[in-house]
Order: structure tokens, then sequence, then C-alpha cells
């Protein structure tokens, strides 16, 4: 009977769990890391607002960011803003297992690019995929939730 008892919990426990995925979304604080050197780049806190989400720039974590690098290169209303505090992501909405149809800005070279999300199982990884055209020309960030 406890073996019964038991097997009926670890089923309630895993159906519950898997309704707490469903429910998962990117909004929250999130780490990303510099693609040439791996290090931790920046804190990034996505939000959502009427099913769609935008993520803003909390704060750059690498020796160099003194908080007032601008984005030089940014070619629309952006241009010579600070990085930190800037929209770097917009338009994003969920659509099945992904967050996508938005876009991202690379305050590196003010580049923006089509954008998807995807969170893994547990809700802490998030693949950014920033890409022109198709997702297949493009590149991935793996980010990490902080909170």
């Amino acid at each position: 009977m406890k073996k019964i008892w038991v097997t009926l919990l670890c089923l309630v426990s895993l159906g519950l769990s898997h309704l707490a995925f469903a429910d998962a979304t990117p909004a929250g604080l999130w780490k990303s890391v510099d693609d040439k050197s791996g290090k931790p780049r920046s804190l990034i806190r996505i939000t959502e607002n009427n099913g769609e989400y935008s993520a803003v720039v909390e704060k750059g974590l690498l020796a160099t960011d003194t908080g007032e690098a601008v984005c030089d290169k940014c070619t629309d209303e952006r241009k010579g803003q600070k990085i930190v505090g800037m929209t770097i992501v917009k338009g994003i909405k969920k659509k099945g297992d992904n967050f996508e149809g938005g876009e991202i800005l690379d305050p590196e070279n003010g580049k923006t690019y089509k954008c998807k999300m995807k969170l893994d199982a547990t809700g802490n990884k998030l693949e950014v995929r920033g890409f022109i055209g198709v997702s297949l020309f493009g590149r991935s960030q793996i980010w990490t939730r902080e909170e």
C-alpha cells in the first residue's frame, strides 16, 4: 500500500512540475556572456507587457564597464544613448514553446536582427538567437537566469 502512495505522489509531482514549466516565461533577470571572452557580459531584465516581451540592459559586468558606454554605432533613436538602461530586445511574443517575432540590438555594432528565444526544460537557461532573414543565418547565446 505504501508503494502505491509513493508512486501516486511521484506522478502528481511530475504532473505539477510540467504545469509549472508550461507557464514559464523569459520574464526576469538574465546574465549574458561575451562571445569573444566567454566571461559574463551584462545583466538583462526581460519584462512582459500585454503578451509582448522586451529586454533592457540593467548592468555591465566586464571590468571595463563604467555604465557610461553609449551606442555610437546605432542608427535609430538609440544612437548616442547609454547602453545601460537601453532596450535591446522588443516585440517578442510567445509562439508555441518559443518566444519570437521581435528584434534584438547588438550595441557593439549597432545592428538589429530578428530574434527568437527558447527556455530550456528547467526555465533557467534561455537560448537567444539573433538572425537575418531565416534563423539558419544567425548566432545564439545562452543566458542564465539570475533570480
